[in-house]
């Protein structure tokens, strides 16, 4: 199976370098040039466009930023390609589910997929990261090797491909929510002149604390904020889900105020920090530095 992947950012990275330990050779391709060393020396062949990248390929991966790059990506990939014939394009992109519909209406001979992942570039790589597929069935059963070699485990999730990103934006959600929780009670904590050793210690050790926030527990206390998921994309899935809730009717009060939060955060931080960086908005109302690395 040829396999293309569109979008060298940490996500697409990990899944070109996971695909080229299982065997395959991909062909990639990056909006912004040099993202693809890595990949390059794992056994990847860059090309110089999406329509070279996906030329005589089984299937054509997207990981791309936003729904402005997936959506201009897809363009640029059905003005070269035939209705008839071709790749199956599949979005791992985090996107809202207006734009999985809109991608799918676009993408030649509607062969497309939404298959947004549940993990860290890290699992991916690993082989433990899960995924959520949305599309018609024959399209994704077709595609059945690829999970297998990508995914730990994978659901589907229905023909509609908005599904598949409606679930991922709960899922990220989830997350961000999380993690402006426990950063409240890092901050209070050290407002009230709390062991930051001790608290680092009960927290991951508490069962009311998520496993997947407590790797970010290090990072909320004391750290330089420079993860993988950044408050700007944090910030904008939280958004699409405030957007998919509102178009059927439901107010999500706590997801506006959430998304907010990592929108002062992308303001005051930089918008590639981080999401454990909701952390400092806190710090800065009371005048408070970040801790130094005696102090945690």
């Amino acid at each position: 199976m040829q396999i293309t992947v569109l979008g060298m950012g940490n996500m697409g990275r990990a899944v070109a370098v996971r695909l080229a330990a299982q065997g395959h050779r991909p062909r990639v391709w990056n909006r912004t040039p040099g993202k693809a060393e890595e990949v390059v020396a794992a056994g990847a062949v860059e090309a110089s466009s999406p329509a070279e990248a996906a030329r005589g390929a089984d299937a054509v991966l997207m990981s791309l930023a936003d729904d402005q790059a997936a959506l201009q990506v897809m363009e640029r990939l059905t003005e070269q390609a035939s209705s008839t014939d071709g790749p199956i394009v599949v979005d791992m992109s985090t996107v809202s589910p207006r734009t999985s519909r809109r991608l799918a209406d676009l993408a030649p001979g509607s062969r497309f997929v939404a298959a947004p992942i549940i993990g860290a570039p890290r699992t991916v790589l690993d082989g433990r990261a899960s995924g959520l597929l949305g599309g018609e069935r024959h399209l994704v059963e077709r595609l059945e090797p690829l999970w297998g070699r990508l995914f730990d485990v994978h659901w589907y999730c229905g023909e509609d491909p908005g599904g598949a990103t409606t679930f991922k934006l709960l899922n990220n959600y989830l997350l961000m929510a999380e993690v402006a929780l426990v950063a409240e009670v890092v901050a209070t904590a050290e407002a009230t002149g709390l062991d930051t050793k001790l608290l680092r210690e009960v927290l991951d050790q508490w069962p009311t604390v998520p496993i997947a926030v407590r790797n970010r527990v290090d990072d909320i206390i004391g750290g330089e904020h420079h993860g993988w998921f950044s408050t700007r994309l944090g910030a904008k899935d939280v958004r699409h889900l405030v957007e998919a809730a509102d178009a059927h009717g439901l107010s999500l009060p706590i997801a506006r105020l959430v998304g907010r939060r990592y929108e002062e955060t992308a303001e005051r931080c930089g918008s590639g920090a981080d999401i454990a960086a909701v952390v400092e908005v806190l710090r800065a109302e009371r005048g408070a530095a970040r801790p130094t690395a005696e102090q945690v």
